[in-house]
């Protein structure tokens, strides 16, 4: 027995080795990342009890005072909406530290909270580890508090502080880089030694993926609307930008670069209020069940991922309304795409004799076929009866590269007569299409242009809810 396991596993590594890698191709981290899909950010600090979003750094530390704390409520309700892990704002610009830093005197340890004895940073990652969701933490560089911000000696502090976290609260799964750089207390701006910054963290937490506007793992998708671009490459070019201020456009930010020289994909982030701290005057404008839905088709849909901030209320609690609306999401995902109608279906491969397969519709993302470029049609489904649909699911398998440019689905209906055309661009680690709904019969796709082979490992369809259908 394990001598047919040994044989298996050989001959599977083999096809993987045989599948020619196309460009940049993501590592093992970025991989467990693009399978995260979705995952909750938390902005708290002494801006929730303020009222602003932007804090001075001025603040007493004594206004940090949450009356009813919970991280594992903050936790039970993301693992109950289907994310994946979260990401803390352990120090936003203010410099307020949600941990008593060493290397700061405004921190937690200050505060009210617990008698200055508490640690915010240390009960998520707690209840993080213990409910099987990822911790990741938020860092801001500009600090309008730290009297040594603006001098060479604060990327010293800066390094000391990322250390503290970056050591002390388990594995770390992102690490999270805004690119603000404004003034400190003393009038002065710094300047950043992201090298030294990058280098420090790659040496204490290799595992970590490091999120900014140039990456180098992750990149900002260019907006906060949540929204990626519908052709949305996982490349990048970085050279001669930085990040904040000299980053790339936005546009580029959006959509990649189709022939980028490292593998950087995108990260949609975006708050379920209008803000990213709690404000009591948007509890009646929490995004409804149908907003979320529809950005997941945005974002995760586009081959990206979906940043949703959720800010607890100033009794360090998630409020009623944003739970309330998190579990209904959360319920237009399992009920939308529980019903694969492609599950196990015979897909039809052309390219000069045929081939028959169900690697493609199997539910499994590590079995995959090569399909053939611009044979008309490639890619043949013959369905058993005709049926309703008005959603198409594809994923190119990622671990060799990224490489169709675009793409046409055609759906017949019995009679064979063209019910819709769709052509798109960029495919990914995961693309979802939906349209009006129609009857089909057969599904066909033609892949009319790509950089190289084009490996696909999955391929969908649903009947979605119409009123969700993405506008």
């Amino acid at each position: 027995m394990k001598y047919l396991l040994f044989l298996f596993f050989i001959g599977y590594n083999l096809s993987v080795c045989a599948q020619k890698r196309t460009g940049p191709v993501p590592t093992s981290e970025q991989l467990e990342w693009h399978e995260m899909e979705f995952y909750l950010f938390i902005h708290f600090g002494p801006n929730t009890f303020t009222d602003v979003e932007w804090g001075t750094g001025k603040e007493d530390a004594k206004v940090f005072n949450p009356t009813a704390l919970d991280c594992n409520q903050w936790v039970k309700i993301a693992k109950q909406a289907g994310a994946k892990g979260i990401i803390l704002t352990a120090k936003h610009h203010d410099g307020f530290c949600l941990w008593p830093s060493n290397y700061s005197t405004h921190t937690v340890r200050e505060s009210n909270w617990k008698k200055g004895r508490g640690n915010v940073v240390r009960e998520l990652s707690i209840a993080c580890e213990n409910a099987g969701l990822k911790f990741g933490v938020y860092i801001s560089p500009w600090d309008r508090n730290h009297p040594k911000y603006g001098t060479p000696q604060y990327n010293d502090v800066y390094v000391r502080t990322m250390t503290e976290l970056l050591t002390n609260y388990g594995r770390i799964f992102e690490l999270w880089w805004d690119g603000a750089n404004g003034e400190g207390p003393n009038g002065k701006k710094q300047a950043y030694d992201f090298r030294r910054f990058e280098k420090m963290a790659r040496t204490l937490s290799p595992r970590s993926v490091i999120f900014s506007d140039i990456g180098p793992d992750i990149r900002w998708v260019g907006n906060e609307r949540g929204h990626a671009g519908e052709t949305n490459w996982n490349l990048l070019d970085t050279a001669g930008f930085s990040r904040g201020i000299g980053a790339p456009p936005t546009d580029t930010l959006n959509r990649g670069n189709e022939n980028g020289h490292q593998w950087i994909p995108a990260e949609c982030d975006v708050s379920i209020r209008p803000g990213w701290f709690y404000h009591k005057r948007e509890d009646s404008l929490v995004k409804t069940p149908a907003q979320l839905f529809d950005l997941y088709l945005k974002s995760v849909g586009r081959g990206a991922n979906f940043l949703l901030n959720v800010p607890p209320d100033q009794r360090g609690l998630f409020h009623s309304a944003d739970s309330a609306s998190l579990m209904g999401f959360k319920r237009l995902l399992d009920e939308n795409f529980k019903t694969n109608l492609l599950k196990n279906a015979v897909v039809e491969l052309r390219n000069g004799k045929i081939k028959k397969t169900k690697k493609l519709t199997d539910g499994y993302t590590d079995t995959y076929e090569s399909l053939p470029t611009a044979t008309d049609p490639g890619i043949s489904i013959e369905l058993e009866k005709e049926i309703m649909l008005n959603t198409i699911s594809l994923r190119e398998y990622i671990n060799v590269g990224q490489t169709v440019k675009k793409f046409t689905i055609r759906l017949l209906d019995k009679q064979n007569d063209l019910a819709r055309e769709i052509q798109a661009t960029t495919i990914g680690r995961k693309r979802i299409l939906t349209f009006p709904g129609v009857k089909v019969k057969k599904i066909t796709i033609t892949i009319l242009e790509a950089k190289a082979a084009v490996v696909i490992s999955e391929i969908a369809a649903y009947n979605i809810d119409e009123g969700l259908v993405e506008k």
